[in-house]
């Protein structure tokens, strides 16, 4: 059974959690944690606080063991992103994309 967590309007961009998802991808709950325990990237603490999320669901609402959870599938979408404008010469103003993601994770039992 699959159990997912969608963590949305997440301020870093896309690019930045994709690279911390491939790390975590196809593993265990419990290595998946211990990866992003350690890693030092502020994108690591938003992807567990998302696996945290998804094991809780698994848990609570279908009564599965926490040991036989693995990540199924883990992938970040755009969002829609801040615009800000930076001053400058001649009176002008340059737009600033400031991007953020949805962040979600499936998680699944492995028997």
């Amino acid at each position: 059974m699959k159990v997912k967590a969608i963590a949305k309007y997440q301020r870093v961009s896309q690019r930045k959690v994709d690279r911390i998802l491939d790390l975590i991808r196809e593993k265990s709950v419990d290595e998946a944690t211990a990866v992003l325990n350690f890693l030092p990237h502020s994108a690591a603490k938003l992807i567990l606080n998302t696996l945290k999320s998804a094991v809780a669901n698994a848990i609570n609402n279908y009564k599965l063991p926490k040991e036989s959870l693995r990540i199924a599938e883990c992938y970040a979408g755009p969002s829609t992103p801040m615009k800000r404008y930076r001053p400058v010469s001649r009176g002008r103003a340059h737009p600033i994309l400031k991007r953020s993601c949805h962040i979600t994770v499936v998680v699944e039992d492995t028997q």
